[in-house]
């Protein structure tokens, strides 16, 4: 496959900067083998039922973006810099890693100023990112950068507007519970108490996993062969428990539905040959692309992605390139909005008779 298979036109209007209210009003793209269908997420309680297991990724996204200054000595005495500064991931000897702009000027050992409780020290600059030692830890640290950061929109919005306070509420899923993600599983935020309420009440169970969304899920694709990409690794866990509810559930022959790419690489990642789950709990870089055996995987919820991107292979990979074609095809025609804060998509590579209960393996 090349790079080229998965471009497409977007208009710029068509890009979300903002969530529908309430969450489970967005449209929903229903796509049923060949068929598809307009509805909204709502229409998720008649597509659901007894049988069905929706994986829910319960990663918490930190306020990762920070505005301080660093003091720099100048010909005319010190003068106080701004710098920006981006979580991406903790490093094993308690700093982080970070992207800083501006990179260039910025020396070891340096202090950057972030609020009255918040700074840190540059411990390393290398490969394009600088390691940041801060001078809180564990829950002052938490408090601190509650106070002083900013949600860390995507690229593509923050291009757009800058992040606000009502971000920290519509950036962040309603089930979310372990810190550590730097993006948000969006697929998620189409979900409200109400919605998982129904879909409860119909019988559709769920089980939480963790994959921690990194800076790396907005990374371009460089190469024109897609098997030489190099994926980027994301920490993730599947439980004792969770790995028992996915194998019971295929098991009774129901469908096991991730809610977003980052719980489908996950679940996929802890699947055997055999398809059997299995405990999980470190790093994962899986790369999922046309060709690629699904295992566990019978659907999936997801957003509408960037042009040329790991997640558009990825949809294509159960989908189908050219029934993915189509389906993109038809949401831009259709006017869907795209992107982090914008409308679903539910994938059933196969469409199954509504009489017929549980889990089609034709």
């Amino acid at each position: 496959m090349k790079l080229s298979d998965f471009d497409f036109e977007l208009p710029d209007t068509l890009i979300a900067t903002r969530p529908v209210r309430p969450r489970s009003a967005a449209r929903l793209c229903l796509v049923e083998g060949d068929e598809i269908r307009d509805l909204h997420v709502g229409d998720l309680v008649d597509l659901l039922g007894p049988g069905d297991r929706l994986v829910l990724n319960d990663t918490k996204v930190l306020p990762a973006r920070l505005a301080g200054t660093r003091a720099r000595a100048t010909g005319q005495g010190d003068a106080v810099a701004r710098i920006e500064v981006t979580l991406l991931e903790p490093r094993p000897d308690g700093t982080w890693a970070t992207l800083v702009k501006p990179l260039r000027k910025l020396k070891e050992g340096e202090h950057i100023r972030f609020s009255d409780r918040l700074s840190a020290v540059v411990a390393r600059i290398e490969e394009g990112q600088a390691e940041l030692d801060f001078n809180l830890s564990d829950e002052e640290f938490d408090a601190a950068l509650a106070e002083a950061g900013d949600m860390p929109l995507p690229p593509y919005i923050a291009a757009m507007r800058a992040p606000d306070d009502q971000d920290r509420q519509d950036y962040q899923t309603v089930f979310a519970r372990r810190a550590g993600a730097v993006a948000a599983p969006t697929a998620s935020l189409h979900f409200d108490d109400e919605l998982l309420a129904r879909l409860a009440a119909k019988g559709v169970s769920f089980t939480h996993v963790t994959l921690h969304v990194g800076a790396g899920t907005f990374l371009p694709v460089k190469v024109e062969d897609v098997a030489t990409h190099k994926m980027h690794a994301e920490w993730g866990e599947v439980t004792d428990e969770a790995a028992d509810e996915i194998n019971a559930t295929h098991a009774a022959g129901g469908r096991v539905i991730p809610v977003g790419t980052t719980a489908l690489r996950l679940i996929e990642s802890a699947a055997g040959a055999d398809g059997q789950v299995r405990p999980w709990r470190g790093p994962t870089d899986i790369f999922i692309y046309p060709g690629y055996a699904f295992r566990v995987t019978d659907g999936l919820m997801t957003n509408f992605h960037l042009p040329k991107s790991t997640l558009l292979m990825l949809v294509s990979a159960l989908m189908g390139v050219e029934r993915m074609r189509r389906v993109y095809d038809h949401a831009v025609a259709e006017g869907y909005r795209f992107f982090s804060y914008g409308d679903a998509s539910l994938l059933l590579p196969e469409r199954r008779n509504p009489a017929t209960p549980g889990r089609d393996r034709a």
